[in-house]
């Protein structure tokens, strides 16, 4: 039995149940069934403009809590995002292999992006297996058909977003996702605060403390995404209040305390506590997307593509 931590001081723990193949997770009854609703996302295709613009990155204070805000535009046609692995890895840390972690300042080298923050949470054990599903450049990093936990944001063909809370909205359709990324305790749901950690599957007590946090969410339009560092330590109902206040129509909240960290350029601006597993990249006009990563966002755009899986007998 293995006891997953967020580095957020009472954050984040489950109990799973791991085979060479698979890691089922145990999670606290909450005597919830998922009722339809109406899954936060853009109604319609968001179409990429002609004009190119370095992703901004505005420091702020806000009910006197310093922020750091960076507005990914996903009409530039020059701005893509995704996910960046600890040691080159092709695919994240899981029950059945690891390459371990690696130090932020080397991943900001390495990627080479306008944008390098810190992503979900891990296991704080030596296979630091990453939490959840994960998604990138249409094909998956990480899956398990057990995941019902947590929010997870994504971003479909035609650039739209949507923001899904498994346990409560039914399990995201993450084949149908270009870039994937589960955390979570959801903040905002349809502009409203909205915060059930424990129904999420986040069962520590102290998850409603107060800690240093980093948060992503999008306005009503979904056309941009608002990822936020938090530079005073905070609730989640603040927190939420923040990003309500800059914007976001639908927030969640991303690994927080030691693993929070921002980079532009080459520039840290804050540097993560410890080695991290994960962290999201965005690429701009000023800091070019690799031509593979461009070429996968193209292909994704037609009909009958889906988020490529792993052979679940592969190495």
């Amino acid at each position: 039995m293995i006891r997953w931590l967020s580095s957020v001081s009472g954050s984040f723990s489950v109990t799973a149940t791991c085979t060479l193949l698979s890691c089922a997770i145990l999670l606290p009854r909450v005597g919830i069934t998922p009722q339809p609703v109406r899954i936060a996302q853009a109604a319609d295709p968001i179409e990429r403009s002609r004009v190119a613009r370095p992703v901004p990155v505005v420091e702020r204070k806000i009910a006197g809590v310093p922020i750091r805000l960076v507005t990914i535009d996903l009409t530039d046609p020059q701005t893509f995002i995704n996910i960046g692995l600890a040691n080159e890895a092709i695919r994240a840390n899981s029950a059945r292999s690891t390459r371990g972690d690696e130090a932020f300042e080397s991943l900001v080298k390495r990627h080479r992006a306008a944008i390098t923050a810190s992503g979900t949470f891990f296991s704080m054990d030596e296979q630091k297996r990453v939490m959840g599903n994960m998604v990138a450049a249409g094909r998956f990093l990480k899956y398990s058909p057990w995941e019902n936990y947590g929010t997870t944001l994504g971003l479909k063909r035609g650039n739209q977003l949507e923001m899904v809370t498994a346990r409560t909205e039914g399990k995201p359709k993450w084949e149908r996702h270009w870039f994937s990324l589960t955390a979570g305790p959801r903040l905002l749901k349809q502009g409203r605060i909205s915060i059930r950690p424990r129904q999420e599957g986040f069962s520590d007590p102290s998850v409603m403390g107060v800690a240093t946090r980093s948060a992503i969410g999008f306005p009503k339009s979904a056309n941009r995404l608002y990822l936020v560092t938090f530079h005073k330590p905070i609730t989640l109902q603040k927190e939420a209040e923040i990003m309500r206040a800059i914007g976001a129509h639908e927030a969640m909240n991303l690994d927080g305390g030691t693993s929070v960290a921002l980079a532009a350029g080459n520039r840290v601006l804050q540097s993560a506590g410890r080695d991290l597993t994960n962290v999201i990249t965005v690429y701009d006009t000023k800091f070019p997307a690799p031509e593979a990563l461009k070429r996968s966002w193209q292909t994704f755009q037609q009909d009958d593509q889906v988020a490529l899986r792993f052979n679940p007998a592969s190495p």
